[in-house]
């Protein structure tokens, strides 16, 4: 949960930032030219200094940005070796429910405790990358209330913390060339409100798994897992295999269009992927997850997040 008043080190790739009130979430894909990767590798590559300029003006703000490259870009921006789970999105169907994938190169994850900040990052950003880059989706992210969604339930409760955090989200010895990486993935979903709320608070309780006014966690009805059953993954031990979220809502009243924007952060792909399965294939298969009926994905994309040190070796294309 967010930690008010915690002041963290302006800096690029920082995957466990504190929960912010303010985020951007940018998607772009690297232009045909031959010369726009090399203008891609300069911009990434310098991203830390970014955003020390613009943080630097209120270190409160706890400014961050998280850059991540897709499995088509990465050969691109000059790198013959690559991460071990780093392949593209991978689309579901199941009766009515979608999981798309859709284009992206690179996600630019901004976050920040003043939207000002966010704002004047993100238009430093594109000015330097110019036309090498075409914003495929932007979206800006609030916090709402007590890190509640549109739909009024609590988010990111299961999330790590302390040293469970980078265990999570962080890829180790496993891939040795690539540890302090991170797979993340993104997908924007867009809710119908009006089919939302016109169910009793215990029906929405019953497809969440949870109380809505305190959070506290139900047992589910059977057959028929909740939410947060089916997007909790376990190993072989039966230990849950955590991931990072913040997602965000986003919307606009005048224009009737509300959602999540799901963002998660982790140290194995394929968690995430299981997590997707299960909620849009059904655990049984079939009996996917109710939230569903109400929430539509529209976009969906997978991106490996180098560390610091690796990010900034791109600007030599080594």
């Amino acid at each position: 949960m967010e930690e008010t008043g915690r002041r963290v080190p302006i800096d690029a790739q920082k995957v466990d930032a504190p929960l912010s009130q303010f985020a951007v979430f940018l998607v772009v894909t690297i232009g045909p030219d031959d010369g726009h990767p090399a203008v891609v590798r300069e911009v990434v590559s310098g991203l830390d200094d970014l955003v020390k300029t613009v943080g630097f003006r209120e270190m409160a703000a706890n400014l961050s940005c998280v850059v991540g490259i897709g499995a088509a870009a990465w050969e691109r921006l000059g790198r013959s070796d690559r991460p071990a789970e780093l392949r593209p999105f991978t689309a579901l169907r199941s009766g009515a429910n979608s999981a798309p994938a859709t284009p992206g190169d690179l996600l630019f994850h901004i976050r920040a405790d003043r939207a000002d900040l966010c704002f004047e990052f993100e238009r430093l950003l594109l000015d330097a990358l110019g036309d090498a880059v075409e914003i495929v989706d932007e979206v800006n992210g609030f916090r709402y209330f007590d890190a509640r969604d549109l739909l009024g339930f609590v988010d990111g409760t299961a999330n790590p913390s302390g040293v469970g955090m980078a265990e999570a989200t962080l890829i180790g010895d496993e891939d040795p060339a690539f540890a302090g990486g991170s797979y993340v993935v993104v997908q924007k979903y867009l809710h119908d409100l009006d089919a939302w709320n016109a169910m009793t608070t215990e029906e929405q309780e019953a497809v969440i798994g949870r109380r809505k006014a305190d959070n506290l966690e139900l047992d589910d009805t059977e057959p028929q897992k909740a939410h947060k059953t089916l997007a909790t993954i376990t190993d072989e031990h039966g230990e849950e295999l955590e991931i990072l979220r913040d997602n965000m809502p986003f919307g606009s009243p005048a224009a009737g269009e509300f959602g999540t924007y799901f963002i998660g952060y982790s140290r194995r792909l394929w968690v995430i992927e299981r997590m997707l399965q299960r909620m849009f294939l059904g655990d049984p298969p079939g009996l996917y997850d109710r939230i569903l009926d109400v929430s539509t994905a529209v976009t969906g994309a997978t991106f490996f997040v180098p560390p610091l040190h690796l990010l900034e070796s791109l600007a030599d294309g080594d």
